[in-house]
């Protein structure tokens, strides 16, 4: 087979001009944008060695804290940030011309499909219509894989899709298929592993070439149209294609069969025990601790060079570590990953990368001072950042206002590229964001001189602090807001108080909101994953509790406007409720995966079932309704029942049902989204803390089975899974800690109490909430813990709303004031 495959194009070399780097899975942590294409396979005997510095399906080797810049096309032909207005483009430009083509994808519910349902491309969705075409016809499939808000996904649609001599060649000797990565990760994630394994890298658009039974026999992500710089152009590989399928078909047949089957082999993963070994159960946090501690930053924050992306997980790592730190008291030893931690998320909240006007965060900073972005925004980052920044008033406002529907549901991401005006043919890259100086001073006013010295803007343009900044002059005389310095500083500097001097720029910060308001949006993809409200449901039910008293004294400059955090509370319910109502069977207890006008076709997947889950359990201890702690136990039933490897441990990322995609895996690399089995990990942890006996044991032998299968990861490659390494730790943990407030929930001494707990940080501790005059309560805990049902029945006797510090249920006297359950909680052995 590799014989065969590398004489039909030439390898291509890199081109001079700077690309944006691809996340393929796991590969990359940013979203959009190609690594070099190449069709210069590997032997197949290389997969196995390739896949065992790749995690489950070919993602970034962890020994590498971040991939070389990747090539991409020159910059005279000004493609990286500007692109032409495809025909399917946002009416925000202006009124679309009339379409002079239709195909299948006008019927389909997707914002990525429905961007291409003009093209001249005869392009069909996923499914059985198009693979018996392919049958019928004798040719093969070209797969093309993005999403909505895909920078370079959309320069592909223009250069090639639309192009009428490209569609010629696809129609006349493909089917060709269209996917969103986001509607159907799990065809996303069979290709995106050939290609990962078969050539080392990937990123979205993501092009493959299959026979008529899907088996993949070439792949690669963006190319140009035509041949340059030593590169196959599209057109010469759709030919040569062609030209191979018709003289060595039977060759191609084969040899992507073997390709999946060795594929499949290598990421067949099982435990060889039923529960990690001691050593590795009590040393995978503090490695994972010691090798992100090696690749910090002290200058800018973060881990690694640029360029730089939230991980989320990072931050939650570090936290945990130093709070275990403090727990066993070694508190001077905590401050350094907590002050890691902190800086960082100064460092990035001060940053380009930080939405000042509007709030919320970029997907990625393409430099190391977290200043210049790639202008995406994904609801998955705001979600994961607002549970570890201390305030996160300002990305759920802009979550609030700009990403969640009519009914609750939470939108998934709002594109980097926009019309710079209305009516332009073009789009750019960050149009609706940058300012030049002499915008900035016109919206401003009398107080621009202050605004402009705060945010380092100049006449000239701003995106100079790194050469890795702007290195091709895209952004000339354009500023990108960032804070060089504190507002204390600045406001000392200035002989201002703190407050007067952030009143000044909050009115600066609203009147550019009102300018920016004028301009075309970005197209936002409304479409609404499970998976990503799961990871914001958690983030808005955190939040209600644990600023509630920060809300109190707190004054709120735009973008933030301030709210009772208990309408945070609020959205995180509606929230639920959305999905309850519109992607959950009643019957079957089964999620369907997405809604945009409908369900999608997908079923719920593992990371749906997962990320849901957590969020109820949060919704339940920071909220408090029964309803949604019941419904998290009868999903982790549906989970098990789908998902769980009964006899090798673990989850797998779908249910194995469709036929159509080719490999079932388990995932465990934590990267931009933790992995389906590390929050699944810790869903169980928890559950087991809640309940008793059995139902405790199965909760917690499933953890510990899960755990099991990755020990190799976790021994050898933690720095991958620093979120299983927390759960690691949590299954070490031998006592229990439970806080059991009991009283009328709708009381203000009630939701002191509540407050009370999360006034300080500790990741071991299960908060239960129970109302003993609620007979649904009563019943759901006399069912599933006779400890908590007694405890609420004989605080009854107090009338008031009563606490209970535990471990193992095993608690301390009841108190009844917050000072004195303060003092408990901080006084209580943690155990760790």
């Amino acid at each position: 087979m590799a014989r065969c495959i590398s004489t039909l194009l030439p390898s291509s070399s890199s081109s001079p001009r700077r690309r944006r780097r691809a996340e393929s899975s796991e590969l990359f942590d940013a979203k959009c944008s190609p690594p070099p294409s190449s069709f210069l396979l590997r032997p197949l005997s290389c997969v196995s060695s390739l896949l065992q510095g790749l995690h489950v399906c070919g993602r970034r080797n962890p020994s590498r804290r971040r991939a070389p810049p990747l090539a991409g096309p020159p910059p005279q032909t000004s493609g990286c940030r500007v692109l032409a207005m495809a025909s399917s483009s946002s009416s925000a430009a202006g009124t679309p011309p009339p379409h002079r083509h239709i195909n299948r994808l006008a019927s389909e519910h997707s914002p990525y499909l429905l961007q291409h349902a003009h093209n001249p491309v005869d392009w069909y969705p996923w499914g059985e219509e198009a693979f018996k075409r392919a049958r019928e016809r004798d040719v093969p499939i070209f797969l093309s894989i993005g999403y909505s808000t895909c920078h370079w996904c959309h320069v592909m649609e223009v250069e090639s899709f639309e192009n009428e001599e490209v569609a010629k060649l696809l129609n006349d000797g493909f089917v060709s298929i269209k996917v969103d990565r986001e509607e159907r990760p799990d065809v996303d994630k069979v290709y995106m592993t050939y290609v990962q394994a078969m050539y080392g890298g990937g990123g979205w658009p993501l092009s493959v070439f299959l026979s008529p039974n899907l088996k993949p026999f070439m792949g690669g992500t963006y190319f140009p149209p035509d041949d340059k710089y030593g590169r196959p152009g599209f057109m010469t590989v759709l030919r040569k294609v062609r030209d191979a399928w018709e003289t060595k078909k039977d060759m191609l047949e084969d040899g992507g069969s073997r390709a999946i089957e060795q594929i499949s082999e290598a990421l067949s993963t099982a435990a060889a025990s039923r529960r990690l070994s001691e050593e590795t159960l009590h040393s995978s946090l503090r490695n994972c601790y010691e090798e992100l501690a090696d690749s910090y930053d002290p200058e800018f924050g973060g881990f690694g060079s640029a360029p730089k992306f939230p991980r989320p997980v990072e931050i939650h790592l570090m936290l945990y570590w130093a709070r275990k730190l403090e727990d066993i008291g070694k508190e001077s030893e905590a401050s350094k990953p907590e002050n890691m931690a902190s800086y960082t998320l100064r460092c990035m909240a001060r940053g380009g990368i930080h939405d000042h006007v509007g709030g919320g965060f970029h997907r990625y900073s393409v430099d190391e001072c977290w200043h210049v972005p790639h202008f995406e925004k994904m609801l998955y980052d705001q979600a994961q950042l607002a549970n570890v920044y201390l305030d996160a008033f300002d990305i759920l406002d802009y979550v609030r206002r700009d990403m969640t529907g009519p009914d609750g549901e939470i939108y998934s991401a709002e594109d980097a590229d926009s019309a710079e005006y209305e009516g332009a043919t073009r789009k750019r890259e960050g149009a609706f964001y940058v300012w030049t100086s002499e915008e900035v001073d016109k919206t401003v006013g009398d107080v621009s001189d202050l605004f402009n010295d705060h945010y380092y803007v100049k006449d000239s343009g701003n995106c100079d602090l790194s050469r890795k900044s702007d290195p091709h002059n895209e952004f000339k005389g354009k500023n990108v807001l960032i804070e060089r310095e504190d507002i204390s500083s600045r406001a000392s500097k200035m002989g201002m108080s703190v407050d007067e001097y952030a009143a000044i720029l909050g009115t600066s910060r609203k009147k550019l909101f009102d300018a920016r308001l004028t301009r075309p949006k970005p197209h936002l993809d409304d479409k609404v994953i499970v998976s990503w409200n799961g990871l914001a449901i958690s983030s808005f039910a955190r939040a209600s509790k644990i600023i509630n008293n920060e809300a109190i004294e707190a004054k709120f400059y735009f973008p933030v406007v301030g709210c009772n955090p208990s309408e945070y509370l609020e959205v995180a319910e509606k929230a639920s409720a959305f999905i309850r109502t519109h992607l959950y069977d009643e019957h079957s207890h089964r999620l369907t995966h997405s809604f945009r006008n409908g369900p999608s076709k997908a079923p719920g997947f593992l990371d749906d079932y997962a990320f849901l889950i957590a969020g109820l359990l949060d919704l339940y201890e920071f909220g408090g309704a029964i309803k949604w702690l019941k419904w998290a136990v009868d999903l982790q039933a549906t989970q098990d029942e789908l998902f769980l490897d009964a006899i090798g441990g673990g989850y797998f990322n779908t249910p194995g049902e469709d036929p159509s995609v080719l490999l079932r895996v388990k995932e465990d690399y934590d990267g931009s989204e933790p992995s389906g089995n590390s929050v699944s990990a810790i869903n169980l942890i928890r559950l087991s803390s809640m309940f008793s006996n059995g139902r405790s044991d199965d909760y917690h032998k499933k953890a510990e089975h899960l755990m099991a299968v990755f020990e190799s990861r976790l021994r050898e490659q933690s720095v991958a899974v620093p979120l299983m390494c927390c759960a690691a730790d949590m299954l070490a943990v031998s006592s229990r800690k439970q806080v059991v407030i009991v009283g009328n929930k709708a009381s203000p001494e009630f939701n002191g109490m509540v407050s009370t707990v999360y006034s300080s940080y500790d990741p071991n501790r299960r908060v239960i909430q129970i109302d003993p005059s609620k007979e649904e309560e009563m019943e759901f805990w006399q069912e599933g813990n006779l400890s908590i049902a007694a405890m609420a029945r004989n605080s009854l006797l107090h009338q008031t709303t009563v606490a209970h510090v535990c471990e193992n249920f095993v608690c301390r006297a009841p108190v009844t004031s917050l000072q004195a359950l303060y003092t408990l909680l901080n006084k209580t052995p943690t155990g760790a």
